[in-house]
C-alpha cells in the first residue's frame, strides 16, 4: 500500500513488459481510482521515457483508495490490470497551496478561491520562458522566485516550452533536457519537462500557482489540433494534480508573425482552440480553472464565453494603454455570463523605455477598482529572459524588445510597489468590492479624461472606501457618506506603503467631505506631487 497526505500529489510508475515502434504515440495509460465510498476518477499516466509510464494523483479527503490500470494494449501485462491501494492522511505541512486547497471559480462567479472557499487574489509575474536554460537551474530560477515571493507574487504565468516570438526548433528554448518536442512534433521529450518538473515543483513549494500556458497560439497550425491534444494530455497528467491553472494559449487568435496567410490562420486558430479547450476540460480529472490569453478581446469571439471559466485579458504596452485597459475591464466586467476578470498582459515596465512604476500603480488599481479580481505584472527582460552576454535577440519579425538583462529588470520598482499596493487591498473584503464613481466629485482636465487619467474608486458601503487619485488631483469631493458610520481617513502611498492618519471623517448634511489642507490658507492637500490612495476605513 501507498501513503500520502491530503493535495500532496503522489507519483509512481508502470513499466511495460511489450517492445514498441514508438511507445509514446502508440500506447495510451490511464489509472482509474475508486475511494471507499464508491467515487471514482480516472487520471491519465505521461510517457516517463524508455518503457515507463507515471502517474500523479492527489486527494483532497483522507481515506483508502483502490486504483487500477487501463491500457489501449491489453496484452502488455506491465501497463495493463495493475492494481493497488493507496491510504490518504491529512496533511501536516505549512504550504497554504495545500492546507486550503487548489483554486476553483467562486459562486458568485467573480474571483478565484481555494476549495475550502478561502478567496485567492491574483498577482501574477510574466516569465514566459522561465523553463528555458537562459534562466539557469537552480541558483537564478530559485533567486527570481524568492524576490516575487517577498514581494507578495501569488502566481507565475509560464509557457510550457512552445514559446512566443521564436520559430521552432530554436535554441533560445532548450532546457538541460532538449526542446519539448523532436523537429516535426512526432513525439515528446520527457527530459525536457523532467527539467520544467524542478521549477514547476519549486514554484508550488514557495506557494506560487503556476499558471501553465500550453504555448503560444500560432503552434497550433503547426503541430494540428490532434497532436496538440497529445501535447495538452501530457500537460494534465503530469501536473493536473498540482495547484495549478491552464493557459489553452498564449494569443491564441495570433498568427504567426510572417504568416502570408494570417486571417485564414486566425479563423482556424479561433475555432482550433475551443476544440482543444474542450478536451482539457474534460480530461483534467481535478477540473483546474481554464483561461486563455488573448491577441485580441476573448468576449468578442464566439463560443468562448461558454467554456472559460475566466476571462484573461491583454490591453497594450505603452503609457497610454491604461484607457484601453479600463475599457476591457469594464467591459468584461458587465458582460454576460458573468465571470471573473484577471489582467494577464498590460505595460510591461520598462518596455519601449516607457511604463515606470507609476505606470505599474496606475495600470493595477485602474484595473481592480473597475473590477478586475487579478493583475499580472511584467518586467521587460524578464519574460524573454534576457543575460547581459545573451540577450533574447530579435523576434522572427527583425524587431528586438529590448536588451535590459533579467537580474536588473527583477528590481524594477515596479514590481515592489504593485506588491505594496496589494498588501493594503487584503486588509480589507476585496472580493465584496462595489465599483462606486459616484463616491467622489472632481474636475478633471479633457486631456486626463482622455487618458482615463481620473480617480477610481471601489469598497463596501457602511465599511471601507479605497479612492485612487492618479496624479496630483487637489480638488476633489466624497459623497454620499452613510449617517451613522464614522470613518478615519487615511493617506496611503504607493511608493512606499507609509501611511498618514488625517482623522476622523465629518460629512457635511448632505453627506459630503473634503480632505483637509496641508496647511492653514493652503489650498493643497496631498503633501508629494505623485499619486496617492485615500482609504475611508470604519472606525
Amino acid at each position: 500500500m501507498l501513503f500520502t497526505e491530503t493535495n500532496i500529489p503522489l507519483e509512481f510508475s508502470l513499466k511495460s513488459e511489450k517492445k514498441y515502434k514508438d511507445i509514446f504515440n502508440d500506447v495510451e495509460v490511464d489509472i482509474f481510482f475508486t475511494s471507499s465510498n464508491g467515487e471514482k476518477f480516472k487520471v491519465p499516466c505521461f510517457w516517463k521515457g524508455e518503457n515507463e509510464f507515471g502517474v500523479r494523483v492527489s486527494f483532497s479527503k483522507e481515506g483508502i483508495y483502490e486504483w487500477e490500470s487501463i491500457c489501449s494494449n491489453e496484452d502488455d501485462k506491465g501497463l495493463n490490470g495493475k492494481k493497488g491501494k493507496i491510504k490518504v492522511v491529512k496533511y501536516k505541512g505549512k504550504n497554504p497551496l495545500f492546507i486550503y486547497g487548489r483554486l476553483k471559480i467562486s459562486e458568485n462567479k467573480r474571483y478565484l478561491c481555494h476549495q475550502n472557499g478561502k478567496p485567492f487574489f491574483w498577482l501574477g509575474d510574466t516569465w514566459w520562458m522561465g523553463l528555458c536554460k537562459r534562466l539557469k537551474w537552480p541558483e537564478e530560477f530559485k533567486e527570481l522566485t524568492y524576490d516575487r515571493v517577498k514581494k507578495g507574487f501569488t502566481v507565475i504565468q509560464i509557457v510550457a516550452g512552445l514559446y512566443p516570438d521564436m520559430d521552432f526548433p530554436d535554441k533560445r528554448g532548450e532546457n538541460e533536457g532538449g526542446y519539448p518536442w523532436d523537429k516535426n512534433y512526432k513525439k515528446i521529450n520527457p527530459y525536457y519537462f523532467d527539467m520544467a518538473d524542478l521549477r514547476i515543483f519549486h514554484l508550488i513549494n514557495s506557494g506560487l500557482i503556476p499558471c501553465i500556458v500550453g504555448c503560444w497560439g500560432y503552434y497550433l497550425k503547426w503541430m494540428g489540433i490532434e497532436k496538440m491534444k497529445k501535447h495538452w494530455k501530457y500537460l494534465i497528467a503530469r501536473y493536473s494534480s498540482y495547484p495549478v491553472v491552464w493557459c489553452a494559449a498564449g494569443e491564441y487568435d495570433m498568427a504567426y508573425y510572417l504568416s502570408e496567410t494570417k486571417h485564414e490562420d486566425q479563423n482556424f486558430q479561433r475555432r482550433g482552440w475551443l476544440e482543444i479547450i474542450k478536451f482539457i476540460k474534460e480530461i483534467d480529472p481535478y477540473k483546474n480553472p481554464v483561461t486563455i490569453h488573448p491577441g485580441s478581446f476573448t468576449r468578442e469571439v464566439e463560443y468562448y464565453s461558454e467554456i472559460l471559466d475566466f476571462d484573461m485579458l491583454q490591453t497594450g504596452h505603452s503609457d497610454s494603454s491604461i484607457k484601453n485597459t479600463v475599457y476591457r475591464v469594464k467591459q468584461s466586467y458587465e458582460a454576460k455570463p458573468t465571470m471573473p476578470v484577471v489582467v494577464g498582459e498590460v505595460a510591461y515596465e520598462g518596455i519601449g523605455g516607457q511604463c515606470k512604476e507609476q505606470i505599474q500603480r496606475l495600470s493595477f488599481w485602474a484595473s481592480i477598482l473597475n473590477g478586475a479580481c487579478g493583475y499580472t505584472y511584467g518586467a521587460n527582460g524578464i519574460w524573454q529572459v534576457n543575460r547581459k552576454e545573451e540577450p533574447f535577440g530579435p523576434s522572427p519579425h527583425g524587431m528586438c524588445w529590448g536588451n535590459t538583462p533579467w537580474d536588473k529588470a527583477m528590481r524594477f520598482p515596479g514590481s515592489e510597489q504593485i506588491g505594496i499596493s496589494k498588501k493594503l487591498l487584503e486588509k480589507y473584503r476585496w472580493w465584496d468590492f462595489q465599483i462606486r464613481p459616484d463616491w467622489i466629485e472632481v474636475d478633471i482636465s479633457p486631456e486626463n479624461k482622455e487618458r482615463n487619467y481620473y480617480p477610481y474608486v471601489a469598497g463596501i458601503p457602511g465599511e471601507v472606501r479605497i479612492i485612487y487619485l492618479p496624479f496630483f488631483y487637489q480638488h476633489f469631493k466624497i459623497k454620499k457618506i452613510e449617517k451613522n458610520i464614522k470613518y478615519k481617513a487615511l493617506l496611503f502611498n504607493p511608493e512606499n506603503g507609509e501611511i498618514i492618519d488625517k482623522g476622523i471623517v465629518k460629512p457635511d448634511k448632505e453627506g459630503n467631505w473634503e480632505l483637509p489642507v496641508l496647511v492653514k490658507n493652503s489650498s493643497l492637500k496631498l503633501p508629494i506631487y505623485q499619486d496617492w490612495i485615500l482609504v475611508l476605513e470604519r472606525v
